[in-house]
């Protein structure tokens, strides 16, 4: 059975929500959550709502795997989406806030203020809001356009001596706090941005009466994707798609519930919202901006006790990078792991004489990224650096095309990616000159060469100087700079050439085990599932008597059909203080098993149109590593939800009676892994001492 992939979708943010929902976590990280699943529909509405929209408008009937058209899909995603805004919402007024107000986390009224504060307000508002403001008439022949995601304040006026009231818009800068600090209310005492200048706007109109303010929010479509156009200046095509992203249509127009229908007319009337994209929302806009008192200093009793990460234990900290990864390879999980060592790798290789060359893909890096600065010295220095920068990276595209001309400043060597294709792989090349030839060092993950993110996301990587994947590594490279094909592989699958062709060979290698009577067995982490190939493959192994385990973090659009084929599956999904992002796969393989790390989930959009990288783990021990976190994710009975027959979630029933958190465990793990090497340390450093 197949599952509309937008609806799937939402039923993943619904598990996020879930989490806010636990009455067990401390305040700061239900409040986190909240605003994760608000982040999550913003992200939701520009691309997906808005492609639909966009196929709508064109009159294509384009139906998705279920048969539904973007008319129908629309109508069950608004249904839907409602009713989660609605639970967001009375979770925090019925159930987040008294808790707030019970640890003064709470916003206050203004008319809750004394004199004196009001007017050490006001003075704030004068010296700090009001030079930032740009109030902006809208009912003009050519009304400015109005951000993306951006709290607005709209404010109807009445000129004096005049009989028609107007209004202008107020869009409140990122560069304001929303929560405002309020003099004399304590070390947590803050007001809301929009309170203040709705209160205080008046000062901003000299002459003209206020007859009402009401803040909005407005989202914009972001689905808009390059004209890749033969012979073309890529990055300018691509500054051209952030500027019309700037401009495109409303996808949705969120408005206080009580907004007169007046004015909510005339706001949608300015903005291009129509009655079915207006969404009336019972309490403050922009949930996302709550999250951030979660990651602020101070509150801890409200926060989840934190997680340090371990030094990797197969790391020598006394040891190069290169000595390290010269004794065998290294696999780091991370954020249990520190990333560390990948970082101090390509620093290391910026310095090293030795070094000769390095080539890396980036897809999503960090502000201020040591990659970046690493990969800017080896090249001032003389090394030669290449590095590909995805520009199609949605939402970092102006963030990659900064990066990109920091990089050539330096002298890198800049390509921007493979024409109809996102590289989407997780890769770095360091080729070193060692006793008078070359050795080939690699990095490969499954996630991106970010160190803020990798505090945060479950990832692994693969730090290794196996010549068959540096051989690999090489062409690879060689492929995607040289525009020719993915071919000649030793140990390596790419997508979109031999990648899912082997994935599809692993699981019919599995599905004629079990018809011939033998133990078949696949296992499977990854964010996303909606191939239709993949999905059809698994439903017959399933049939075959294949059992089938897979951890789906958010999208999973097949659920098994017949109950034979139900009995030998089980779909988990994991949503706990990390972001799960790993991609590790299992197959038995007769008794000898098929371990792979990918960059990519089972969608098309990655095994047909991108750039992806599976690799083999075939060190035992390593292997092993990985086949234990899969273990871990199917014995989760606190954090994991398991798909039903009709597609809904339910919470997990492992059987077990103790409480079992997967996150926990590989974190107990991970400090158990760091001691043991300590301890080994100490052995090694201890003298001899002769027995008496």
């Amino acid at each position: 059975m197949f599952i509309n992939r937008e609806i799937s979708w939402l039923e993943f943010n619904q598990r996020v929500l879930n989490q806010a929902q636990r009455a067990e976590l401390p305040l700061l990280e239900r409040l986190k959550f909240l605003a994760i699943s608000a982040s999550n529909l913003d992200e939701f509405f520009q691309v997906r709502v808005g492609g639909l929209m966009l196929l709508q408008q064109t009159g294509k009937f384009k139906p998705d795997l279920t048969g539904l058209s973007p008319s129908e899909q629309l109508e069950r995603i608004r249904e839907r989406a409602g009713a989660m805004i609605n639970e967001q919402y009375k979770l925090l007024q019925t159930v987040l806030r008294p808790l707030m107000d019970d640890a003064g986390l709470s916003p206050q009224k203004l008319d809750e203020l004394t004199e004196a504060q009001y007017a050490e307000l006001e003075e704030y508002f004068l010296n700090n809001i009001a030079p930032i403001l740009t109030p902006l008439a809208m009912e003009v022949e050519q009304p400015p356009m109005l951000p993306n995601l951006s709290l607005i304040l709209g404010v109807e006026l009445l000129p004096e001596e005049a009989q028609e009231t107007r209004f202008v818009a107020i869009t409140l800068p990122e560069v304001l706090p929303r929560r405002v600090p309020a003099a004399g209310l304590g070390r947590n005492g803050y007001v809301m941005l929009e309170d203040v200048v709705s209160t205080f706007c008046p000062l901003l109109f000299p002459g003209e009466k206020v007859l009402s303010t009401t803040p909005f929010r407005v989202t914009r479509n972001g689905d808009i994707a390059v004209a890749e156009e033969e012979g073309g200046d890529f990055a300018r095509e691509m500054e051209s798609v952030l500027v019309a992203r700037k401009f495109s249509d409303c996808v949705r127009l969120e408005l206080p519930t009580g907004t007169p229908d007046a004015i909510g007319e005339r706001i949608a009337g300015i903005v291009g919202a129509d009655a079915a994209s207006t969404y009336l929302v019972p309490g403050l806009l922009r949930l996302v901006d709550f999250g951030q008192m979660a990651f602020e200093p101070g509150n801890d009793q409200h926060k989840v006790q934190a997680w340090t990460p371990c030094w990797p234990a197969g790391v020598d900290a006394s040891l190069s990078m290169f000595e390290n990864i010269a004794q065998g390879d290294i696999l780091i999980h991370n954020p249990y792991e520190s990333y560390e060592p990948v970082v101090k790798f390509i620093e290391e290789a910026a310095a090293d004489p030795d070094v000769i060359a390095i080539k890396q893909v980036l897809y999503r890096t960090a502000e201020n990224s040591r990659f970046i600065a690493a990969l800017c010295r080896a090249a001032e220095t003389g090394k030669q650096v290449t590095v590909l920068v995805e520009l199609k990276a949605r939402f970092d595209e102006l963030h990659n095309l900064a990066q990109a001309e920091k990089l050539q400043r330096s002298g890198v060597q800049v390509v921007y990616g493979v024409k109809g294709f996102k590289t989407h792989a997780k890769i770095l090349l360091i080729v070193r000159r060692e006793n008078g030839s070359l050795r080939r060092y690699c990095h490969i993950g499954t996630g991106n060469y970010n160190e803020k993110t990798a505090r945060i996301y479950s990832d692994l990587s693969l730090l290794t100087c196996n010549e068959h994947l540096g051989a690999d590594a090489s062409q690879f490279f060689n492929s995607i700079t040289g525009l020719t094909r993915l071919m000649r592989f030793r140990r390596i699958y790419p997508a979109p050439a031999t990648m899912k062709s082997r994935l599809l060979e692993l699981i019919e290698a599995e599905t004629q085990r079990a018809l011939q009577g033998e133990r078949a067995l696949i296992r499977a982490k990854m964010n996303s599932l909606n191939d239709v190939e993949m999905m059809e493959a698994l439903e017959r192994a399933a049939e075959a008597g294949v059992r089938i385990q897979l951890n789906v973090r958010g999208i999973c659009c097949w659920a098994p059909t017949s109950e034979k084929a139900q009995a030998c599956t089980r779909i988990t999904s994991i949503v706990d203080r990390y972001l799960e992002h790993a991609r590790l796969f299992h197959f038995h393989n007769g008794g000898t098993p098929l371990v792979y790390m990918a960059s990519a989930d089972w969608m098309s959009r990655n095994l047909d149109r991108r750039v992806e990288l599976l690799v083999p783990i075939e060190e035992p021990q390593l292997a092993h590593r990985i086949i234990e976190i899969l273990d871990a994710c199917f014995k989760d009975n606190t954090q994991a939800s398991d798909m039903g027959p009709d597609g809904h979630y339910h919470p997990a029933d492992t059987g077990r009676k103790k409480a079992y958190a997967m996150q926990a465990h590989l974190q107990r793990d991970a400090r158990r892994r760091a001691r043991s090497q300590e301890s080994a340390s100490m052995r090694v450093l201890e003298p001899h001492k002769p027995r008496k």
